[in-house]
């Protein structure tokens, strides 16, 4: 069966439906600051949720923000068919990251009740209620509570940078605590998520779909370098022990050693702190983040075992101290290898370009992948921006997204 694509008129619907969203939290900068639990947050999810019950969806919260649409199968065993993506975003982000997710689900289910009724399988859109950790120390709140993995306990005192309680919070949106009870979903049959790719790969290559087998695991690390401040004018440099000396040199080689190790494992200082901090005095202490990604479990696990001993051996001979503290190890994630076949050969089918992929970035569609069949699929960012005001995706490929999702919920459905 293949969809055509709308007409031009409804074409643009999904473009409105995008700044529709948009219009809640919108920034001066023509962006979306749109944080777990805020009035923009609450007044967006409240909207969809409206807009869900206008097309004939069974739309629900769960007990934490998780919004469904449902739409019944005629001959259901139990099972939903789960597609969407999130809601919140980066403080100033842009208006597809997530949101095009949502819409892309709501629309390939609105059209296709409209062409052919009802479906044999239960198909749900969801809005999840968080993804980006951009509010409070955490990732995944919402995904993480369909899969069991989260509960009121991993929240309990966790505050956002003004000091708001994350149950306080939660309670101020409309979920209060007390009320809360596990929303951990066992008749997912599996999960489709379509999203921007955030990255320049497909545009470069000049292909409209990305078929997604793996998502990265990452390893996040702050590693701490304690030498000896001294005066920068009258220290020999034989006599130093200058924590940034040793640990440029550091940063030298797991930049280099990342390279030589896999053509996909990428290894990022990206936030660098140095104490005393003054021109004229050898910096004592260096404090640095390390971000450590792959799609291969053994290739992580090597370049962290090679790092660190070489790590701990240059600063061992230069007289310091070395700390290296893990505060995330989120594992990688292989997708539903017989779906992407299926992806594949729809793609063929309609004459859209596409390539495999491995996504550099987490997506929730990680979290799903670890409980139940799951595919992700990305169409282009322009110019590879994602994360700002500036993101944009053509309205072209944003009906490529719903055209192909449309044929994998018809396929898997009807």
């Amino acid at each position: 069966m293949t969809i055509p694509l709308e007409t031009i008129s409804e074409k643009n619907n999904v473009v409105s439906m995008i700044e529709w969203l948009a219009s809640f939290g919108a920034t001066v900068n023509g962006g979306v600051t749109r944080l777990l639990y805020s009035k923009a947050w609450v007044q967006a999810q409240q909207a969809l949720k409206a807009e869900m019950k206008s097309i004939g969806l069974d739309a629900y919260f769960d007990s934490v923000g998780n919004l469904f649409g449902r739409l019944d199968g005629t001959e259901s065993d139990g099972k939903a068919i789960l597609t969407g993506s999130h809601i919140d975003t980066v403080v100033d982000g842009g208006k597809y990251d997530g949101a095009y997710g949502v819409i892309a689900s709501l629309l390939a289910v609105k059209r296709l009740k409209a062409k052919y009724g009802k479906p044999k399988k239960t198909i749900e859109v969801v809005s999840l209620c968080e993804e980006e950790g951009s509010r409070f120390p955490l990732t995944f709140w919402g995904s993480r509570n369909i899969q069991g993995a989260y509960s009121l306990d991993q929240v309990r005192g966790v505050k956002d940078s003004e000091g708001v309680l994350f149950l306080d919070a939660m309670k101020e949106a409309g979920f209060p605590p007390e009320n809360y009870q596990s929303p951990k979903r066992q008749d997912i049959e599996r999960f489709i998520e379509v999203h921007i790719e955030q990255g320049i790969v497909l545009e470069q290559n000049k292909k409209s779909l990305g078929i997604v087998s793996h998502i990265v695991g990452q390893r996040r690390f702050t590693v701490k370098i304690v030498g000896e401040s001294n005066h920068a004018g009258t220290t020999p440099m034989y006599f130093r022990k200058d924590a940034v000396s040793v640990a440029s040199e550091l940063i030298t080689f797991l930049t280099k050693r990342a390279q030589e190790i896999n053509p996909h494992l990428v290894a990022t200082v990206g936030k660098i702190a140095v104490k005393p901090n003054v021109p004229n005095v050898i910096a004592g202490e260096i404090e640095f983040s390390l971000d450590i990604r792959h799609h291969q479990e053994a290739v992580l696990q090597r370049y962290c075992q090679e790092l660190f001993a070489y790590m701990e051996e240059k600063v061992e001979k230069a007289g310091m101290t070395i700390t290296i503290s893990k505060w995330m190890d989120v594992k990688p994630v292989e997708l539903n290898c017989e779906m992407n076949t299926v992806i594949q050969q729809l793609a063929d089918a309609n004459q859209i370009s596409y390539q495999n992929m491995i996504s550099g970035a987490g997506h929730d569609s990680q979290v799903f992948g670890g409980f139940c069949p799951t595919n992700l699929i990305f169409i282009p960012s322009h110019n590879g921006i994602s994360h700002s005001p500036k993101e944009f995706t053509s309205v072209e490929d944003l009906e490529i997204g719903i055209e192909i999702l449309s044929e994998i919920l018809y396929k898997l459905a009807y």
